[in-house]
């Protein structure tokens, strides 16, 4: 087992010395914080593809730059111990990038392997793959858990304060606006992160200053996959937040909380919608405060008014964005709107 464990100039050497054998060497990556079933299968379909199995685990550094400060739960010694007692993995090695460009331009696999959940017209090493001649391989998700899910489970679980009763907590109650970012707020662009790329959708401003004036809250809650699919990370989502932020200043208005889901679909996380984990927190937040039955759900997608809904909340939805043309839930708003100054109308 310790025999797997290498540098990556090691995997190098050992990728050429195969690959003039003859042989077909595969690489994939992950954190692999936790091991779980999903992880297993996709292992062993990656070994099915390939002579040689290599897997490279992110460094507890890269971790906590492209997923989350408190993780990994595990360490990177214990991680790679763990991986490289697997029988279908090969060689086993770190890596301190937060993607996999300078891996493939190094060791230049016969295979790039990737779980189901990327999309090869997004995926930004594909290229790079290609311009050596190798291949991208997509792994069909078998198992639907994950290392996220598992600690979002854990961590979710009830304490004693969770038991105790909304009435005996502050009984003041509060209004709130709950509101899709990318095509409500924004213009949409799929995994948007550039300031320089971020517009206003039409009327937004009017729309958000409309709300904030009628004494509700304005709470954003929004899936943001491609930091777990690390095509930006969180502090590029933070900037971009920060730069929308000193847009809104010079008109008053302020955005009171910001929830994201970070995870990618193959996470299985409670929080990405329609699922209502971001909700939950909110209302965790505000002590149970959230007046929910006179509370909105603004969004441009059937996932949002889906969320909304479960929830209980009044929703709306918006005709710019997407509009509601994903068609992944078989749902109807409350109101269908032209833009966000419209919503805004509808409110009470």
């Amino acid at each position: 087992m310790e025999n797997k464990i290498k540098t990556r100039e090691e995997v190098i050497k050992i990728t050429k010395q195969f690959q003039r054998e003859g042989k077909r060497v595969g690489f994939t990556s992950g954190t692999f914080d936790f091991l779980h079933a999903g992880h297993v299968d996709y292992l062993y379909e990656a070994k099915k593809k390939c002579d040689l199995l290599i897997v490279g685990v992110n460094t507890d550094e890269s971790v906590k730059k492209y997923k989350d400060p408190n993780r990994p739960i595990n360490n990177e010694k214990q991680r790679t111990k763990v991986i490289s007692g697997l029988e279908m993995v090969d060689y086993v090695f770190l890596f301190n990038e937060i993607n996999n460009n300078l891996n493939i331009e190094l060791i230049k696999p016969d295979f790039y392997i990737k779980a189901g959940d990327y999309s090869l017209d997004k995926l930004t090493s594909k290229p790079l793959v290609e311009k050596y001649g190798g291949s991208v391989i997509l792994i069909p998700i078998k198992e639907e858990t994950s290392t996220t899910a598992i600690f979002e489970k854990i961590k979710n679980l009830p304490s004693e304060e969770d038991y105790v009763s909304i009435e005996n907590k502050d009984k003041e109650m509060i209004k709130a606006v709950f509101l899709d970012r990318d095509g409500v707020i924004n213009e949409g662009i799929s995994y948007l992160y550039e300031p320089e790329k971020f517009t206003f959708t039409k009327n937004a401003l009017e729309g958000l200053k409309d709300i904030q004036d009628k004494g509700y809250k304005i709470i954003i809650a929004t899936d943001q996959a491609g930091i777990g699919l690390g095509y930006f990370s969180k502090e590029d989502f933070f900037k971009l937040n920060g730069y929308m932020f000193k847009l809104l200043g010079p008109y008053g208005i302020k955005i009171d909380k910001i929830y994201y889901c970070p995870h990618s679909i193959t996470e299985e996380c409670n929080c990405k919608k329609p699922k209502t984990g971001l909700i939950e927190k909110a209302v965790n937040d505000y002590n149970g405060r959230i007046d929910i039955k006179n509370s909105y759900f603004i969004g441009d997608q059937t996932s949002d008014i889906k969320c909304g809904k479960d929830f209980g909340l009044k929703t709306i939805l918006v005709k710019t964005g997407k509009a509601g043309t994903d068609k992944k839930f078989d749902i109807k708003a409350d109101e269908i709107v032209e833009d966000l100054l419209d919503a805004s109308r509808r409110i009470k």
